[in-house]
């Protein structure tokens, strides 16, 4: 939970990898946080580069909204 607070979204091999954990354990880490609404997860299914299929889960912060960039936004009146 705190990896998605301080990093934002991500895949769970990029969790696996960041925090040292096994692929499995993250995998369950993530359901338990979704059942208790923590969290939000979407399973995808992404290829590599030979073509291959690599079924992923990506998750992140439950209700987090990222804060607006500052400066001018597009179509800003002066």
């Amino acid at each position: 939970m705190q990896y998605l607070k301080n990093n934002g979204q991500r895949f769970d091999s990029e969790i696996a990898a960041a925090t040292g954990l096994s692929l499995a354990k993250v995998r369950r880490s993530i359901s338990d946080l979704s059942a208790r609404g923590e969290i939000s997860k979407c399973s995808v299914t992404r290829f590599n580069t030979d073509g291959q299929k690599v079924e992923a889960v990506l998750c992140r912060v439950a209700g987090y909204i990222p804060p607006k960039s500052p400066g001018r936004k597009p179509g800003a009146s002066s």
